[in-house]
């Protein structure tokens, strides 16, 4: 296999294969040059989302394993025995009854034990299932995001892959660099709930002290500001708006062609209901497409609301090579851009089996 390249180039990560969160860290630090090897079972039920492909599975090879036989139980601790890392998202207790837990390796002092789960490893819910929706319903993410009448689920984003996969990879990360300053590796707990709960710091703080109203689509940033909102053009497209700033705000009325006298304070917000539908009223007379041509690249904050096949094609997009295709299928680049060690997609494979042996031999 051609060496890797990135800032984790050298880095060792057993990822055991699960769903949402975990891949999308495995994936991560693939992207950045670790060496991921994702244990499987053996000819395992098919995606739960039917998918031939996962782009999550991306850039490391898969070593197929039954965890639950000695034979695989023992293959596995060899690996992990040699890694840096390991990659986990069982209900607590899971790995320690297959006699892979934390404790299971005191030959590898230095090994960080990273664990995803929903509600974490201690706690009334550590065992209960659950799905994105369920953890940020508990922090309060969920109750502030839709329109009046009811919450709306944000994708799996909020919650998977925010507070989930990227609090995982740099839980871990952290952990990775302390092992090489001290020789000692320790369990990373990222639980979903607690990541939303620190992603929500900002607006949890706001409502703290009164700044944020506890009713959707009455706030600063979630819809109901005539500058932070998106509006329907001719087409049935839709142009997105975030002119927070009065400068930004004033160039975008300007372009309007919306007389600001006409207009009251911009954060009256009284007045909030009076001016969205002015500049509805303007908006609707154009396609998306028109009005990005006149808004795009200006100070005026706008951007059209592209479809997720539009997204690759847009020359923003392009010209930053965001996205690239793969394995036959176009997908998102690694992120974010390093000057001097940037990552890129591996060479590993979901659809390559590798053997216990091979592993070895590349782990010496």
């Amino acid at each position: 296999m051609p060496a890797a390249q990135g800032p984790l180039a050298g880095v060792r990560i057993v990822e055991i294969a699960g769903l949402g969160p975990t891949p999308f860290t495995a994936m991560l630090m693939a992207d950045m040059g670790a060496d991921v090897i994702r244990i499987t079972r053996p000819n395992g039920a098919p995606h739960v989302l039917g998918l031939a492909y996962d782009v999550l599975d991306r850039g490391r090879d898969v070593l197929e394993l039954d965890l639950k036989t000695p034979d695989g139980a023992a293959a596995a601790r060899a690996l992990i025995t040699r890694a840096d890392a390991l990659i986990e998202g069982m209900r607590p207790g899971v790995m320690e009854r297959l006699g892979l837990g934390p404790a299971d390796f005191p030959q590898n002092p230095a090994l960080v034990y990273g664990r995803m789960t929903g509600w974490g490893q201690s706690g009334p819910l550590a065992e209960a299932a659950g799905h994105d929706i369920t953890y940020i319903a508990l922090s309060g993410a969920l109750h502030a995001i839709g329109g009046a009448d009811a919450p709306v689920p944000p994708l799996n984003l909020l919650g998977d892959f925010c507070g989930g996969a990227l609090y995982l990879a740099f839980g871990m990360l952290a952990a990775l660099l302390h092992a090489r300053a001290s020789g000692q590796g320790q369990v990373v707990d990222a639980a979903i709930s607690d990541g939303v709960a620190h992603l929500m710091a900002m607006i949890s703080g706001m409502a703290g002290q009164g700044a944020w109203a506890d009713t959707r689509a009455a706030n600063l940033l979630d819809g109901a500001a005539p500058f932070y909102t998106t509006y329907a053009c001719a087409c049935g497209g839709h142009i997105a708006v975030g002119a927070i700033e009065p400068k930004f705000w004033a160039e975008l009325l300007a372009r309007l062609g919306i007389d600001v006298p006409t207009l009251g304070p911009q954060m009256e917000r009284a007045r909030w209901p009076e001016t969205r539908a002015q500049l509805a009223a303007v908006f609707a007379t154009k396609t998306r497409d028109d009005w990005a041509r006149e808004l795009e690249g200006t100070d005026a904050c706008a951007a059209p609301v592209l479809r997720i096949a539009e997204a690759p094609t847009h020359p923003h997009n392009a010209a930053r090579a965001t996205y690239q295709l793969h394995d036959g299928l176009m997908q998102p680049s690694p992120a974010p851009r390093l000057s001097l060690t940037p990552g890129a997609i591996g060479q590993g494979s979901p659809a390559r089996r590798v053997e216990v042996a091979e592993v070895l031999a590349r782990w010496k």
